[in-house]
């Protein structure tokens, strides 16, 4: 996981070739005003979903994991608090991975919770149980999804390598 303001995004540039396409789309001029929809930026490679709902509450917040894309959270407005977990340890499956949706779901309690707040982000590997949308009120978010590579890893010098 990693978590920062939209200021420091290119220092993660090297992690994935699309992240500077994901982030450039994040700091558009207009990014507040583009409707609750999705936004192709690369095909089904990278893509966008700005959402502008209410948040939940803490124990409505399920933590959940992606196997197909990180996840790149961006605040626009609101409060939103996330919780965190590693995937690795979360045991208490409620939903069953869903290969159409990259989707599962877990009843674990998160181990952290973390405070996002406008103009700050969160990356979310397939490593990282995530329960998003914690917060009162309104939160306004964007969600990019950037596809992995199944044979694509990173190690920690921001090399990718073929396993």
């Amino acid at each position: 996981m990693i978590f920062d303001k939209i200021e420091n995004a290119n220092r993660y540039f090297p992690l994935h070739p699309a992240f500077e396409a994901a982030f450039n789309f994040l700091t558009r001029q207009d990014i507040a005003e583009l409707p609750a929809e999705k936004f192709e930026v690369d095909g089904q490679n990278v893509y966008v979903m700005i959402t502008n709902k209410p948040g939940k509450e803490f124990g409505a917040a399920k933590l959940e994991s992606h196997s197909d894309y990180i996840d790149i959270q961006f605040l626009i407005a609101g409060a939103e608090k996330i919780g965190w977990k590693a995937y690795s340890e979360c045991t208490k499956t409620e939903k069953s991975y869903d290969s159409e949706k990259d989707i599962e779901y877990f009843s674990d309690s998160p181990q952290t919770y973390f405070s996002l707040t406008p103009g700050s982000f969160a990356v979310f590997f397939p490593e990282d149980g995530h329960a998003p949308m914690i917060g009162e009120g309104l939160v306004h978010k964007a969600v990019v999804k950037v596809k992995i590579e199944k044979k694509q890893v990173i190690n920690y010098s921001g090399e990718p390598y073929v396993s």
